[in-house]
Parts: C-alpha cells; sequence; structure tokens
C-alpha cells in the first residue's frame, strides 16, 4: 500500500459487500459481471473476491451503459474497444518519442523542419 495505508487505484482490497454498496449494486449483479468478464477483481487466498478502487469505476461505468440501453453483450465489446483504443495511444506515444528522437539525431537532409502554422478556414458568404 502506498502514503500510510491509504490503497492505490490498482490495490484489490475491498470485499464484495463494499464494492457493492460502492458501486450502487447487489453483490449478485457483481458476481455475475465477474463470471461474464465484464469485470475481474483479485482473489484473496480463500478466494473471495477483492475489488479495487478502478473496478469499482468500471462497475459504475457498466451500470451507467445499461441505463442507456446497452446489453451485457455490446458492454463487453465497448469495454475490448476501449482497451484497444487505449493501448494504441499508447503505443502511438511511444512511437511518437522514438520518431522525435530519431529525427533530433538524425534531422533528414536537404529537408527543413517548418514550424506549424495554424490553418484558417474561410467562410464564403453567399
Amino acid at each position: 500500500m502506498a502514503n500510510e495505508g491509504v490503497p492505490t487505484d490498482e490495490e484489490a482490497v475491498y470485499v464484495i459487500s463494499i464494492a457493492a454498496e460502492l458501486s450502487g449494486m447487489h453483490p449478485q449483479t457483481l458476481r455475475q459481471y465477474d463470471r461474464l468478464g465484464l469485470v475481474s477483481p483479485g482473489r484473496a487466498t480463500g478466494r473471495g473476491r477483492r475489488y479495487s478502487l478502478r473496478d469499482i469505476a468500471s462497475l459504475r461505468n457498466i451500470q451507467r451503459l445499461v441505463g442507456e440501453g446497452v446489453n451485457l453483450a455490446g458492454i463487453a465489446r465497448i469495454i475490448e474497444l476501449e482497451s484497444a483504443v487505449a493501448n494504441m495511444a499508447l503505443e502511438m506515444a511511444k512511437l511518437r518519442t522514438e520518431v522525435d528522437a530519431l529525427l533530433e539525431a538524425n534531422p533528414p537532409k536537404g529537408l527543413m523542419r517548418r514550424d506549424v502554422s495554424p490553418v484558417v478556414v474561410y467562410k464564403q458568404e453567399d
């Protein structure tokens, strides 16, 4: 634990009854979402579920999507796609840093780096 007993967002410390109360759901709903793979809580030594703050935030997001009329299969797909987008954004940021470092170390010959100027869009008046 970090900072004198305060759990981080990733630490699975909340038992199912507390997680259910914090997320505003019934414990059986949390068990169902675990079985469906929508949320994957940690496990204690006795195989009891332990939820992190991140898990509870995910449960609230699932609850919001259900309230908007999205079915559980759709929610699973949304979670999958959001995860893929986040992974791609991280990979793109790493690649951008790598490209910038390579360009800094080996500037292209004959090409000058130009400053980025703002794009101005003109509205044609009738």
